[in-house]
């Protein structure tokens, strides 16, 4: 087959698109490919000698050694990694950088005072924001670490001792602040539930007054009776106050009379026999007051304060603001002469609190002894048990019950705050 001569063809190899599109680069590769063969597997073998293709046995056979476990075992701890393989060069072309540069550190990039004034600093503890922060992740990361794990209780969880606040700053601290606190530094106190406090100060059964037995002596019924007079006399009190301040100030009017007395207070203020005349008149002067108001009101022009003014309004501010506080220097002088009457100041003051604090206390005493109020019922107590003198049989085969014994207790549950007041019929 005769070689057919190809046409040569001109191409433009001006930019590299088009240089690397028509240019032929096949001797090049290979050339490039039998190096890279070459460097793997070394020197090509119809270029090396016979004493590096052959070597001659002159040795007999020798049988190897058997080692124990422990020397294989020790050899191969001893023996260099595989992982570290690929951390080596797999070939044998040398690093065409010889010298290469070597990226500083943080520190010996860092200015030598800067270096000092960092050091000073950490000696002195003061720190920086982002230090801070740090730290306070390490301390949380160490209490995380050491925090058991699911359904693991190690210890006792209300009675863990915070490690973010010192006990220094806990002394004066109440509970709710120490538990806000440590909220918002990612660590949370439980508070102990009060599971076991009563609602109420009272007990379950109140005693009864002796005077309400059935066979009670003189004296105690004599009492009980006094107590129910007294209570009976306050209430009778109350209502004489209700209906003097509501019923009793108002009168009472027929309709004619109500309506004579609205149309007279309706009509106090109006001119008698007005005349339309007069009301001419009337209507006359407003709009001459009117035509006035309208000439006096006039657009006025907005002035504006000149320089000296505006200087000479600052200037007096200025000197108010100056004897405010020179007022004010002289009176701390002349308060270093008045420490005795501060003294009793103070004295009287401190009487005076620990007065509001015993009426306090005093308060929340007699308040602990009522019922809160649960519900938009008032909560009214039972009626008092009681018997006249002509009542008492003597013994309790006669005696006969006065009240229900199931809306007595009812009426305890209300009082002690374990039930909410409500309208209900026993």
């Amino acid at each position: 087959m005769l070689d057919v001569k190809t046409k040569k063809r001109k191409v433009s190899k001006k930019t590299k698109q088009s240089w690397r599109k028509y240019i032929d680069i096949k001797d090049v590769d290979a050339f490039l490919e039998n190096n890279r063969l070459e460097e793997r597997l070394g020197t090509p073998f119809s270029e090396r000698i016979d004493t590096q293709l052959f070597t001659i046995d002159k040795t007999a056979d020798v049988t190897e050694n058997v080692i124990s476990k422990r020397a294989a075992r020790l050899a191969l701890k001893n023996k260099e990694p595989k992982c570290f393989a690929s951390l080596k060069s797999h070939t044998c072309v040398p690093d065409p950088i010889s010298k290469r540069n070597r990226v500083r550190t943080k520190e010996e990039r860092m200015n030598s005072i800067l270096g000092q004034r960092k050091v000073e600093r950490k000696m002195k503890d003061i720190l920086k924001l982002k230090e801070k922060e740090a730290l306070k992740n390490r301390i949380l990361a160490k209490v995380a670490s050491n925090r058991p794990k699911s359904q693991e209780i190690k210890g006792d969880i209300w009675n863990s001792t915070n490690v973010l606040i010192p006990e220094t700053i806990t002394e004066w601290m109440s509970s709710n602040s120490i538990r806000h606190t440590l909220k918002h530094l990612g660590m949370k106190k439980r508070k102990l539930p009060l599971l076991c406090k009563k609602p109420s100060v009272l007990p379950a059964v109140e005693i009864p007054h002796p005077g309400t037995s059935y066979n009670p002596s003189y004296n105690d019924h004599q009492e009980l009776l006094h107590n129910i007079v007294q209570k009976e006399l306050e209430l009778m009190k109350q209502d004489e106050h209700l209906n003097r301040v509501t019923t009793q100030m108002f009168k009472k009017i027929s309709l004619q009379k109500r309506d004579e007395n609205m149309m007279k207070e309706m009509l106090e203020g109006l001119p008698k026999n007005q005349t339309a005349s007069s009301f001419k008149s009337i209507e006359e002067d407003q709009e001459e007051n009117s035509s006035i108001i309208i000439a006096n009101n006039k657009s006025r022009k907005n002035i504006k304060k000149t320089l000296v003014q505006k200087r000479k309004q600052r200037e007096q501010k200025q000197a108010i603001n100056e004897r405010v506080l020179m007022k004010l220097e002289k009176k701390k002088i002349s308060d270093v002469y008045k420490l005795k009457t501060l003294q009793k100041q103070i004295e009287a003051k401190e009487r005076k609190q620990e007065i509001l604090r015993q009426k306090r206390m005093k308060k929340r005493e007699r308040e602990s002894l009522m019922p809160k109020t649960l519900s938009k019922t008032k909560f009214e107590p039972i009626d008092p048990d009681f018997q006249l003198a002509e009542e008492l049989a003597g013994n309790l085969r006669n005696c006969n019950p006065s009240n229900n014994l199931l809306k007595e207790r009812y009426k305890s549950l209300q009082q002690r705050n374990i039930v909410a007041p409500a309208v209900i019929k026993l």
